[in-house]
């Protein structure tokens, strides 16, 4: 799976029929919206009524054909302040009935013109409500999107949906982190110093830390534990990412959690946390994305709405605290939908993780307090 292939996109003439054709055989056609040409990924969808730049530039969506649920995409065009990485990341974008014109104070330009720009191929003008509740009941699977001169046979097509590789499996953190090491200042008075594994991180998350007096210093995906401890971090942070958490090397999450310093990590980070506390991970059906998700923290009893953006998920029990290799944990947070393990809270150790996205980015901003849950565990620590 992977995005538009460069040779086989183009900027669309016009309105160039599209075919979207899922791995059971389901198709569905519309329009080409973006770049012309194919490509496949994961189908999943995204229920978020506002945001889609914030989605297409997450690093988590990689290799992923997003469907918005929402039927007008593109209404505010796309602005230079919104990316949350440095290009797009989606294999392929969905939608219903795209901006004609897009109007809003801060677009620089349309969200059809960066799509082609950037080569990404997408579909529009197909029930995308059919589609989700398809996917609702089918799950999560492999697709194609085809536009232009790839249009052919169905059962052509659908051969070549069906040979794509699939998400279960895939080791993909290295393929959008970074590959340096670089430095976020903390805003104003620098407090503490916090090393951020680049596990697929978005901006907003090393500004949100800054805000609070943190010095970041982003690392890949590949760094070492002695590359870790040798920025002198008061804190470790593990950040979101795509793939499957089963793949990943668990050793400098054993290493920071052994030598006991605060560890916080969100979505793909709390799935590594798990990991190393000796629970297992698996593949939700269809996965939770999108800025409206209801999870409650357990501690305080309160709800809050959340943005999330995941497809796999941590097995630890609801209800009991568990023995692991360091010390009790706990599920901290759960979805209110369905009950998926949404965070977990070490008792014996300075560390937790959610399963979802407290950096607000699009919104909204009812979990910004972890970020100061994190400062605490820090002062904590060092007093």
């Amino acid at each position: 799976m992977t995005t538009s292939n460069p040779g086989h996109a183009s900027k669309r003439p016009g309105v160039s029929p599209a075919v979207l054709v899922l791995e059971d055989g389901r198709t569905f056609r519309g329009r080409a919206y973006g770049a012309v040409g194919e490509t496949f990924g994961e189908a999943v969808f995204n229920t978020g009524m506002t945001g889609y730049q914030e989605t297409l530039t997450d690093p988590s969506y990689h290799r992923q054909v997003v469907v918005m649920t929402a039927p007008h995409v593109g209404n505010t065009g796309v602005n230079e302040e919104d990316d949350e990485s440095r290009r797009i990341w989606v294999a392929g974008y969905v939608v219903r009935d795209p901006a004609r014109v897009p109007s809003n104070w801060r677009s620089r330009r349309s969200l059809d013109d960066e799509l082609v720009a950037q080569g990404v191929v997408g579909i529009s003008g197909i029930d995308t409500r059919a589609l989700t509740r398809h996917l609702r009941e089918r799950g999560a699977m492999r697709v194609g999107i085809f536009s232009g001169d790839s249009l052919a046979d169905e059962t052509a097509l659908l051969a070549r949906v069906q040979e794509a590789p699939g998400m279960k499996g895939a080791n993909l953190s290295a393929e959008v982190a970074t590959d340096r090491t670089y430095v976020v200042p903390a805003i104003g008075a620098k407090k503490f110093t916090v090393a951020a594994i680049d596990l697929g991180i978005k901006g907003m998350t090393p500004h949100r830390m800054a805000e609070r007096g943190i010095e970041v210093h982003v690392l890949p995906a590949t760094a070492t534990v002695e590359e870790v401890y040798a920025v002198n971090p008061d804190g470790v942070f593990l950040s979101n990412g795509p793939g499957d958490p089963a793949t990943a090397d668990l050793t400098v999450v054993k290493g920071v959690l052994e030598r006991r310093t605060p560890l916080f990590g969100i979505c793909f980070g709390n799935q590594l946390l798990g990991r190393s506390l000796g629970f297992g991970t698996y593949k939700l059906k269809y996965g939770h994305r999108g800025i409206n998700q209801p999870v409650q923290d357990r501690s305080t009893g309160k709800v809050e709405v959340t943005a999330h953006n995941h497809g796999f998920a941590v097995d630890a029990p609801l209800d009991t605290v568990s023995d692991t290799p360091y010390g009790r944990a706990e599920v901290s947070h759960v979805c209110l939908n369905d009950n998926v393990v949404e965070g977990l809270r070490l008792l014996d150790r300075p560390a937790f993780s959610v399963q979802y996205h407290p950096e607000a980015a699009a919104g909204p901003h009812d979990a910004a307090y972890l970020f100061d849950r994190f400062v605490s565990l820090m002062e904590g620590q060092r007093a």
